[in-house]
């Protein structure tokens, strides 16, 4: 077996001598079509049970006498959980690989989603997010990690994006799904609706984990559904990929790096925009002047319809011009416009629900395009460790965040400065991204 690169328009173009008679384009089709639908339905899953809290936000708070202080306190503390575990969740993954961890962290968190019914105090809120955040620390970084052993660089940007579109999706079906329990369930059998939303939304992650261990293999080399020259293929390119990538001997070298740190702050910047409009998404919605939690969830449908859009075609221009800091730069900076806007925007609703769209366009795009960036010099165990400590770092904006704002919202009584906050963020979240070299992340 042998393989040759040759050079083609100015790039590095790998050819194989076990693709004569295998067309590459179709074999990645066929990659693409088994396992992104499937991820893209867990993960779905996986985040409408960790935001969902926005939604019983607004009636949680009357029910429970909780003040916006609190609620925030209790989004964001999930991430701290989510902190602790996530490295040693996604070394684990790389060792007894994805298929059985990935579905345990599914039932674990279904469990203890469905169990916040029994919430009635602050501590009570707390711990509950606090465990939620331990089980299903590794979900997502171990997803990521799952992709490297399938694409080679060239190709994560856009299937990475089409991945992470699971977001959007949830918030498009995920706000209304939600809305409805709240509104039809309330009372039902003397519970509330959102009682009954933990209940309901957590019974589709059992069913998913269930599904992981029949469906997902753990590599090219288990998947009994391609042929031995596919897999060849396959493990060819990813082996060429891998040539000039860190590969870190131990877990703490890792941490040494200068450029997962970089990385980890871009990513908290990505982190601090998205959950705080996601936390705050309907309430920022009702403030606009939207009545009832039914039209609510509605309206959270159209700005990630927005965001859909963005991410595929962004993922496919990045992946297209081999081009990344200014792919991510510029989502980041519409982000900020976007929530800017919302805020000046008050009670206007059409203006108002006008820059929603256009910041969760640019913050929720950002996210995908972001992981474009250190999966480019990341490689092996390095992966393993590196992937989980940049999204665990960066996560800890999911505490700041929600927390921020909850706490500006009170002091102030308006969202207002917590918007111009994440703005500002946003836009020194930019500023690192473009002083990135470009050759060492353009892959």
């Amino acid at each position: 077996m042998t393989t040759s690169t040759t050079q083609t328009a100015g790039s590095a173009k790998f050819v194989s001598s076990s693709a004569v008679g295998i067309d590459e384009a179709s074999t990645y089709r066929k990659v693409t079509w088994r396992l992104i639908p499937f991820l893209m339905l867990c993960y779905v899953v996986a985040y409408l049970d960790r935001v969902n809290v926005g939604f019983a936000k607004l009636q949680m708070l009357n029910d429970l006498k909780f003040s916006e202080t609190v609620f925030g306190l209790g989004a964001g503390v999930f991430f701290l959980g989510y902190f602790l575990f996530e490295v040693p969740s996604n070394v684990i993954l790389h060792r007894v690989g994805a298929r059985v961890w990935i579905a345990r962290i599914m039932i674990t968190w279904a469990v203890i989603s469905g169990a916040f019914m029994f919430v009635t105090t602050p501590t009570m809120f707390y711990i509950m997010r606090f465990l939620l955040g331990i089980a299903e620390a590794g979900f997502f970084p171990g997803i990521i990690l799952y992709l490297t052993y399938w694409y080679p660089a060239e190709r994560r940007a856009r299937i990475v994006t089409t991945f992470m579109t699971a977001i959007p999706v949830s918030g498009v079906f995920g706000g209304p799904l939600s809305g409805w329990i709240m509104e039809s369930f309330a009372g039902v059998n003397g519970l509330s609706g959102w009682q009954w939303m933990f209940v309901l939304e957590a019974v589709p992650a059992v069913v998913m984990g269930l599904a992981v261990l029949l469906y997902l293999d753990n590599g090219i080399r288990s998947a009994k559904w391609l042929s031995e020259d596919e897999k060849r293929l396959l493990e060819e390119r990813i082996a060429h990929d891998a040539k000039g990538k860190i590969e870190h001997q131990s877990i703490g070298a890792v941490f040494a790096d200068r450029r997962v740190w970089l990385m980890s702050l871009i990513y908290f910047c990505c982190v601090m925009g998205q959950y705080g409009l996601t936390f705050w998404m309907p309430s920022l919605i009702k403030a606009a002047g939207i009545k009832g939690v039914l039209n609510i969830g509605l309206f959270t449908a159209i700005p990630y319809s927005a965001a859909i859009i963005a991410m595929l075609l962004l993922g496919r221009s990045a992946d297209h011009k081999r081009e990344r800091r200014w792919h991510l730069a510029i989502p980041m900076l519409l982000g900020a416009v976007g929530l800017v806007g919302s805020a000046l925007a008050g009670t206007n609703t059409g203006i108002a629900i006008a820059f929603l769209t256009l910041a969760a366009a640019g913050v929720v795009a950002s996210a995908p395009l972001f992981w474009s960036l250190p999966t480019a010099f990341l490689g092996g165990a390095a992966a393993a460790a590196g992937i989980a400590a940049i999204n665990s770092v960066g996560n800890l904006a999911g505490f700041a965040s929600p927390y921020l704002i909850g706490w500006l919202k009170d002091l102030t009584q308006s969202t207002n400065i917590g918007m111009y906050v994440l703005a500002g963020v946003l836009v020194a979240g930019s500023l690192v991204v473009l002083s990135i070299p470009a050759r060492l992340v353009n892959r």
